[in-house]
């Protein structure tokens, strides 16, 4: 722990917070969007496989990077839209109906890989998205634009939450949409709505580790981080401002446990590292989770006329 100031005071190092944060930030994002409606999206790890993995291919065919987002987050929607029709329409389990999009997105981005590339030994690659090192902020500079994306739609979300109609119709179809209903807001349609736009968010989530983080999908590579952002979500008590803080926290921990690793030597063992993050953000979240006010009809099924 004597090399810790030395690491803090390092700007690689919140480069590196930043980087790591992004997807997070996406991801989490996308998540709070759809529970602020009611519906638990357990797709996400999948979700961000196929986004990596469709939003990366398009750009290896000779797509631009942005449409290769565009597809990203096509295909994260198409998924949200699978579950939102099982949730929603059919009033499916939220759990199994989430680990089932999951397995689905998954297998189907593992396959796919596979039939358009059967004899590579080493994954392809593409031209990512360059540094925006055009910005006055240091820490900036070495970022890439899908990391700005990222920073801007924190602010955006809560404007359109707490600010606009729309907002306050998903709050209400996650709070009570009886009377939701009652006010003349389809709960069917704001709830699939929200799930879409924030399964379409997961999608970029994952487009951003091929497309900007790394060059090129391999297996793995999102490696638990959908399952990062619906903790977050519970951390952030619901609340975008809440999910940066929380994504950057947990991303801290993250850049933090990599270098201590590389300046701790032998003296202990690295799995103590690599646990570091997981620890001290499920300790936070213990400790944030009690005052967390969740949407009241989050995971419980609506069938209009029932009460």
């Amino acid at each position: 722990m004597s090399d810790l100031p030395a690491i803090l005071a390092n700007a690689d190092f919140w480069v590196a917070v930043l980087r790591i944060a992004t997807p997070l930030i996406l991801g989490t994002l996308g998540v709070l969007l759809c529970e602020r409606a009611g519906v638990l999206n357990l797709g996400i790890e999948g979700i961000m496989v196929a986004g990596a993995f469709s939003g990366w291919l398009a750009v290896y065919q000779g797509a631009p990077l942005w449409l290769g987002v565009g597809v990203a987050a096509l295909t994260g929607g198409l998924f949200g839209l699978l579950h939102a029709g099982l949730t929603v329409g059919l009033a499916l389990s939220q759990h199994v109906s989430g680990l089932g999009i999951t397995l689905l997105a998954t297998a189907l981005s593992y396959f796919g890989y596979r039939v358009s590339f059967p004899k590579v030994s080493t994954p392809p690659t593409v031209t990512p998205f360059a540094p925006m090192d055009w910005l006055p902020i240091p820490v900036l500079q070495a970022q890439t634009a899908l990391t700005l994306l990222a920073l801007l739609l924190v602010p955006l979300t809560g404007w359109v939450l707490y600010r606009t109609p729309l907002g306050l119709a998903v709050r209400m179809v996650g709070e009570n949409p009886q009377a939701a209903e009652g006010q003349g807001i389809s709960v069917l349609a704001t709830r699939t709505g929200a799930i879409v736009a924030g399964s379409a968010l997961m999608g970029v989530a994952g487009s951003f580790l091929t497309l900007s983080a790394f060059n090129a999908f391999f297996f793995n590579m999102v490696n638990g981080r959908g399952w990062i952002c619906v903790a977050l979500v519970v951390f952030a008590s619901w609340r975008p401002g809440k999910a940066l803080l929380g994504a950057i926290l947990f991303a801290f921990f993250d850049a933090l446990q990599l270098r201590l690793q590389q300046s701790g030597g032998a003296v202990l063992p690295y799995q103590l590292y690599l646990m570091l993050p997981y620890a001290l953000s499920i300790l936070a979240l213990v400790l944030v989770a009690r005052k967390a006010a969740y949407p009241q009809a989050l995971m419980k099924p609506y069938r209009k006329g029932e009460r």
